[in-house]
Parts: structure tokens; sequence; C-alpha cells
């Protein structure tokens, strides 16, 4: 019987994982792949309080290290079913069943498809959606990026420091990307196609093309290309939580102020949960608020 059961070893759950060890309680965190979600994929992050530089990767070994140095245990196993009726919750993995008197979701998010042609088919030769994990395949070749927002201008900007080209395509004529990242890109090189969508990717066993619609003109380009990275938003990990827990119609977990969902004993933190910024540091607040409501909740409630 653990006190607090935490899903997720992104910032939100590394940060729940520090909060609810240091409190003294009996701690487990489930991730089926590597702490650090998102957070991993990300080049470099300067925007986290005290810190003024560093890679998502370092960011979340030190997490990870100082959720460890208080006690709490991590797990590499993926959770399959959560029945959540009794007070005391169980939670199953594809290795073996375990209680909980609380559990914190920190699900996370995960890469949003452009839905075209080729995409499916040229995933890992070709298509990726994690510049700082393919990018380096990539070296002294041409590539392309598609979105407008803060994760790809980020990636076009790290691209352009080993890749011979790289296209960034959005959908409109400006960036939704922060004015600091925008700055940086107009002077890395990075070539902006605007008022641009991908049509299809092309190839035969790797990426050759894409094919370009102009939305303005609706006419039709080919772009040569020897990879696409595509960062066009995210959609949330809530399948676990659908059937279970009350989640809106973009797949996100309803909570409070405090972290709990409909069902008491039960929190949601970081991208999983319905809220406006989705950055690591609000990832790392909701982890702690959920890992003190989960503390309080236990020294309030009796257990046999």
């Amino acid at each position: 019987m653990y006190d607090i059961i935490i899903i997720g070893g992104g910032p939100a759950g590394l940060s729940a994982a520090i909060y609810a060890a240091r409190g003294d309680m009996n701690t487990v965190l489930f991730e089926k792949f590597y702490t650090g979600g998102q957070m991993s994929t990300t080049d470099k992050i300067e925007n986290y309080p005290g810190i003024e530089s560093i890679s998502g990767i370092d960011l979340a070994l030190i997490m990870e290290k100082q959720a460890k140095s208080f006690g709490a245990n991590i797990i590499s196993e993926e959770v399959t079913k959560l029945e959540l009726d009794s007070i005391n919750k169980v939670v199953k993995t594809n290795s073996g069943t375990y209680m909980s008197k609380t559990i914190i979701l920190a699900l996370g998010a995960s890469p949003k498809e452009l839905g075209v042609k080729g995409e499916k088919e040229f995933r890992g030769t070709g298509v990726s959606y994690c510049a700082t994990c393919d990018g380096a395949f990539f070296k002294n070749q041409v590539v392309a990026v598609a979105g407008g927002g803060n994760t790809a201008v980020e990636d076009a900007i790290y691209l352009s420091k080993f890749c011979k080209k790289v296209y960034l395509i959005h959908r409109r004529d400006s960036l939704r990307a922060e004015k600091i990242l925008q700055d940086a890109a107009s002077s890395s090189g990075i070539e902006f196609v605007w008022n641009s969508a991908v049509e299809e990717i092309v190839g035969n066993e790797h990426v050759e093309s894409l094919t370009i619609r102009d939305l303005k003109t609706n006419t039709i380009d080919k772009l040569n290309i020897n990879g696409v990275f595509i960062a066009i938003g995210t959609k949330p990990n809530s399948q676990l939580a659908k059937g279970v827990i009350d989640i809106n119609d973009a797949g996100q977990i309803y909570t409070d102020d405090s972290m709990q969902t409909n069902i008491f004993g039960v929190y949601a933190a970081g991208d999983i949960r319905e809220k406006s910024i989705k950055q690591v540091v609000a990832a790392a607040s909701d982890g702690a608020t959920a890992a003190q409501a989960a503390i309080r909740y236990i020294n309030e409630h009796q257990w046999a």
C-alpha cells in the first residue's frame, strides 16, 4: 500500500514526487518510457526560474535525482488500468497490481499529427516529431519544420545549427512564437514558407519532398527535402482516464485549484489537465500543488 502513486514522469510528475517524498509519503512514480516527458525533447530551456539555460534532458535528470534523494521510487512500467471506486485506489500495470491511498495523474501530452498522406508511412524514415531526438541524423541535409509556435521555432533554430537548409512552413503570415524566438529565427538563416500547408509527404524508402499548398492562391508547389519535423501542438494522453475521470472534449482532465479531479483522492497535474499555459514551470507548479493536496487528504482520513 502506497501513500501516493504518481503516473507520468514529466516535470509535473517529478515535481509531485519531490514534494510527496519530502513530505514523508511512501511514494512511487510509474513512467513507461523515460523521465522528463516532452521536456526531454527540448534542446534549451531558458525560462525556468533560477536556471539561466539548460537542456530538457539535463533538467529531467536533476529532477529525477532530487526525487530519489527524498525516497521516491521510480518504476519503468506502463499503467494499463485504474480502479478508483473505493477509498483504496488500484493501479494495474503491465507487470503487476498496486494499491494507493491517493493517485496523481501526470500523463502529459503527445505531438499532434498533420494527418496527411505519407506521414505514417515515413515516420522514422524522414518524418519526426522531435528535433533534438532525431536532428543529428540530418546533418548537412535539407529539412523542413511544420508549425509556427514556440516548439516549431525552437526546433528550426536548433536544426539550423547543423543542417544545410531549414524551411519553416506556417499556415499564417506571422509566427505565434515568443518575440525572443522570432528574433533568433530571423537571424539564423531559416527560410520561411508563409501561408502554406503540407499536403503530402513524398518519397520512396525515405522522405524526398513535400507537396505544399499556398493557402492564399491555392497553388501547389514541391519542396525537395530530406526530412520534416512536425511541431503543430500536442494532444493530452488521457486514454487511461476516459470513462473513469471527467474530461473535456479536448481530452483534458477537469480539476479544481488544488488539482483535485471529480474523484476524491485522485489529482491531475501538468499538460493532462485543463489549463491555459503549457510550460515546464507551470507543470512543476501543478505537481507540487497536487502532492500537497494529496498529503492533506491522507492526513484527514483514516485507513485500516
